[in-house]
């Protein structure tokens, strides 16, 4: 792992990104410590979105592959073909 650390480092000296979040007098020294993160494991975390997965439970999309042939079904005319849209 990587660190870097800069020790007696004024608030004048920082980022202002990182200045508008510190709520400090000017004059406060400080150690700024900076250490790289890894990856947190992609297979292991669940979704963050809670509609994912919301159907995951329902019998008329048990067999996967009929529900999508029945959903493009009114797509095509009789002869494969792409129907009027």
């Amino acid at each position: 792992m990587n660190t870097v650390v800069i020790e007696h480092v004024s608030l004048n000296e920082l980022p202002a990104a990182w200045r508008a979040q510190l709520f400090i007098a000017p004059s406060t020294r400080f150690t700024v410590r900076i250490e790289e993160e890894t990856a947190p494991a992609l297979a292991n975390t669940p979704p963050t979105n809670p509609l994912f997965g919301m159907w995951q439970d329902s019998a008329e999309k048990a067999d996967v592959n009929a529900y999508a042939r029945q959903l493009r079904n009114p797509r095509y005319a009789l002869n494969n073909s792409l129907g009027d849209e």
